[in-house]
């Protein structure tokens, strides 16, 4: 499965969404591979702290940008069980290359009404992507760096279910600590010597859902 987290706008979390991913995928006895399509290259910082703190990534980084992209990632596709893609926070070569050839499109939004106004360039981002490919992706919105206080987060849930092109996920990730503080040191959040059980079982409900996809979603009709 090849799994694209994007944005139109930078500072949603993409990157800790995607290296959190590729090391549970890896945790869980998959070959994974974490593509950094981003020219700004924070999945490979992140990889590089991961080497020193445990020696050894897991999963195999390689950085590719602009349309290469594309061509680079179906040649690799047979050779991983899943490939996690890392792109920029705006509409770029890079992520439209990416968009075209993978399996599932993820994108985290932020409870602000400024991550919000991102909502409609995604969607039609998708929508035109969608048109163009040999088959559909699925595409996926869900709340990343959620408040505390649930009747902000419903809201900001009721205006992503209102775009049919993206699916919404309601398993939010809370906005906790323990997310850059693992980052900081190269490691998912699971993988810290106190791990932060909230923000694991968090992650663990919504990576099931993307990956194995047995689960309940929001389809807008």
């Amino acid at each position: 499965m090849v799994i694209v987290v994007g944005s139109q706008k930078g500072g949603v979390g993409k990157t800790t969404i995607a290296t959190n991913l590729a090391a549970w995928l890896v945790s869980k006895g998959a070959e994974t591979l974490l593509v950094d399509a981003d020219d700004q290259g924070s999945a490979s910082d992140f990889s590089a702290y991961r080497e020193q703190t445990r020696g050894a990534t897991g999963f195999t980084l390689v950085q590719i940008t602009g349309s290469l992209v594309r061509k680079q990632i179906e040649s690799l596709k047979s050779k991983y069980d899943h490939i996690v893609v890392d792109t920029g926070g705006r509409d770029t070569t890079s992520q439209r290359a990416a968009l075209f050839v993978c399996d599932v499109f993820l994108s985290p939004f932020n409870p602000r009404s400024y991550d919000l106004w991102t909502v409609t360039k995604v969607s039609e981002l998708v929508d035109e992507v969608q048109s163009m490919r040999p088959a559909p992706m699925l595409a996926y919105s869900f709340i990343n760096r959620a408040d505390v206080k649930s009747q902000d987060n419903r809201q900001v849930s009721e205006v992503l279910q209102s775009y049919e092109s993206l699916t919404f996920l309601p398993f939010p990730l809370v906005n906790r600590k323990a997310f850059a503080n693992s980052a900081a040191i190269g490691l998912a959040v699971f993988e810290m010597e106190e791990p932060d059980k909230k923000a694991v079982a968090e992650m663990e409900v919504l990576f099931n859902a993307i990956v194995y996809a047995g689960h309940t979603t929001t389809q807008n009709t």
